[in-house]
């Protein structure tokens, strides 16, 4: 490859996928390198082996047989000399904004879609040299400044360069071309094509086709009477075709959630209630932060069996606020399961999201000066929290009768990880 023009056709895009490999393990072996550094270690949600999921770890735990989702009991079982880490959310946070700092030196189109990868559009930095040597240089500074791998993929669109970037971990930089598809991907099952997940795999295994190969080669008809305009996309996708343009800003949240996996199970209306008023404080909280508001809502729970149920409904009125939130997640709750039976998850999620500046919030005039206190004093425990930290307010019913067990929940907060809503394990 010796040029741009030489790389693509005329007219052609270069597009980057830049993913950083097993992040918070790299980070944190950045950080301390004399503990951590060639280690097997893992970042779990809890070092509480009951509770605790393992949500990426070190290449060198992955060759002593652990994987992401192993709880971690079940870890140190397989791999006696694992090292548990607590996330540091702040601290992945600086590193994400420190490589994306560099790569942004390389183009201004850089589109970031989770905490630890982002797309470049690299067509118009010719000046910089081929989409190689950019890739290079990107990789090997990211790797010197701040001690950290990644993998990057060349392709001439997004939906390629993302799966470029996969197929050489750690440390890789992989060119997949339009000529190159049937090649390197066709004989791969359908579930490796980024965008197919577990179940539209299942469905499409149902009418005999397995590889990405057999949905480039089906009938779009066929595809259609199964899945409507997804099978269109699917067909087009499998031939490495997607017109999705690298976008430097991001659209909005389209939800917003919290999950607990609770350290015990509980199945009493008074716990349940306060579990379900911290969750709806940490997902109102976040709401206003990114300046929403909340148009529906949706409860999960997960019970000991760990059977999954979840419930959704739309909202009389758009709300940013903890208390209308948690007033309609226990009504919801009890409407459709009911207190008494053991629970080991529950979660929150807010939907259907307009920002604040548009929504048409209605109230009367008893209302008015109601509300405008209940928003003084909700901004006024966010500032406070920003400054001194989210211990720093607590409401009595977060507190129950039992002040210590909320401390501990408040300690632990943030770690119990969702994928819409976090950034996706490796």
């Amino acid at each position: 490859m010796n040029n741009v023009n030489d790389y693509y056709p005329a007219n052609g895009r270069v597009i980057l996928h830049v993913d950083m490999n097993a992040f918070y393990c790299s980070v944190h072996a950045a950080e301390e390198p004399n503990i951590y550094a060639g280690k097997p270690t893992a970042v779990a949600g809890s070092s509480e082996q009951r509770k605790g999921v393992i949500v990426t770890c070190s290449y060198e735990a992955r060759g002593r047989g652990i994987s992401t989702g192993m709880v971690v009991n079940q870890g140190l079982r397989q791999c006696p000399e694992l090292m548990i880490i607590k996330p540091d959310f702040n601290l992945y946070r600086k590193y994400s904004k420190a490589f994306m700092s560099i790569a942004y030196e390389y183009t201004p189109q850089l589109e970031a879609t989770s905490i630890d990868e982002c797309y470049l559009d690299i067509t118009g930095s010719k000046q910089f040299g081929t989409p190689m040597e950019i890739a290079e240089t990107i990789k090997n500074r990211i790797n010197e400044e701040l001690g950290i791998p990644c993998s990057i993929g060349i392709a001439p669109n997004k939906l390629l360069a993302k799966m470029a970037s996969d197929m050489k971990k750690p440390n890789g930089i992989t060119v997949l071309r339009l000529r190159d598809v049937q090649k390197k991907l066709w004989h791969r099952p359908c579930g490796e094509l980024f965008g197919i997940g577990r179940k539209t795999e299942e469905k499409l295994r149902k009418i005999n086709i397995h590889t990405i190969g057999e949905l480039a080669n089906a009938e779009e008809g066929l595809l259609r009477d199964y899945f409507g305009v997804l099978g269109t996309w699917m067909k087009q996708a499998a031939h490495g075709i997607s017109d999705s343009e690298v976008s430097p800003v991001r659209e909005p949240n389209k939800s917003i959630g919290h999950t607990t996996t609770l350290p015990e199970d509980i199945s009493n209306e008074a716990d349940i209630n306060r579990v379900l008023l911290n969750i709806s404080d940490q997902v109102t909280r976040r709401l206003r932060r990114h300046g929403m508001m909340a148009e529906g809502i949706q409860i999960t729970i997960r019970t000991p069996d760990m059977k999954t149920m979840t419930r959704s409904q739309m909202l009389h009125t758009p709300t940013d606020h903890e208390q209308d939130i948690y007033k309609e997640a226990t009504s919801l709750f009890y409407r459709q399961f009911g207190a008494g039976k053991p629970l080991r998850l529950l979660g929150i999620t807010l939907h259907s999201l307009i920002p604040k500046s548009e929504s048409a919030v209605q109230l009367d005039l008893f209302d008015y000066e109601q509300q405008f206190k209940r928003e003084s004093l909700t901004h006024v425990m966010d500032e406070l929290r920003n400054k001194f930290g989210e211990n720093a307010v607590l409401t009595a019913g977060m507190l129950g009768n039992d002040p210590s067990v909320l401390i501990r929940n408040y300690k632990e907060r943030g770690t119990s990880l969702q994928k819409d809503n976090l950034p996706r394990p490796e």
